[in-house]
């Protein structure tokens, strides 16, 4: 059995360190500490959605431990790779607060360089633009994208609008048929702004 201690650890490490430790092994437990309702019910949420068998442990009011069970498949068969797209009209995530906005984008992206699949690609547009140029918050965690292999792309009319093309520091500059063509054809799209 694998144990993580993710007390303290702020959304969404405690569940990425605990799919993290399902994805690095066959079969087996994972129980996961962690100090907050929030943090155990979105456990036993990672649980169902990988259909897994969960055991959750109120040990005090800010002590939960999560066991996440993973059997091994018998007669697995081969899974077809899906392509997988993400794109961003937006260099903040959702509507509302700006400041909110800023948190979430970059504890979004954050959580996706620690999970599991990568996207293939990554597409920026209107606003979204602004995350990948530099000064950008989340630069650092495109450029790692990048080095694992997700082909990152930002619209070229949308750079030159915010007076942003010198300024790119990741990935390539593209057109909106490139970004039409990738929307189109990925198997699993999620639009972020």
């Amino acid at each position: 059995m694998k144990k993580i201690d993710a007390k303290g650890l702020a959304c969404p490490k405690p569940v990425i360190l605990t799919k993290n430790a399902l994805d690095d092994m066959e079969e087996g437990k994972v129980s996961t500490t962690v100090d907050n309702e929030i943090a155990r019910e979105n456990l036993k949420k990672l649980a169902n959605s990988l259909n897994m068998e969960c055991k959750v442990e109120d040990i005090s009011d800010e002590e939960f431990v999560v066991t996440i069970e993973k059997k091994k498949t018998l007669n697995k068969e081969e899974e077809k790779e899906e392509r997988y797209t993400l794109a961003f009209s937006s260099d903040k995530m959702g509507k509302g607060d700006d400041e909110l906005g800023d948190i979430l984008v970059k504890s979004f992206i954050y959580t996706v360089t620690e999970t599991k699949p990568l996207p293939n690609t990554i597409l920026f547009y209107n606003g979204g633009v602004k995350l990948t140029v530099e000064g950008s918050p989340v630069l650092e965690d495109i450029k790692k994208l990048e080095k694992e292999g997700v082909e990152i792309i930002s619209c070229g009319t949308c750079l030159d609008f915010f007076k942003l093309k010198e300024k790119l520091g990741v990935g390539t500059i593209s057109n909106m048929y490139t970004i039409y063509e990738n929307l189109s054809q990925a198997d699993k799209t999620l639009v972020i702004g």
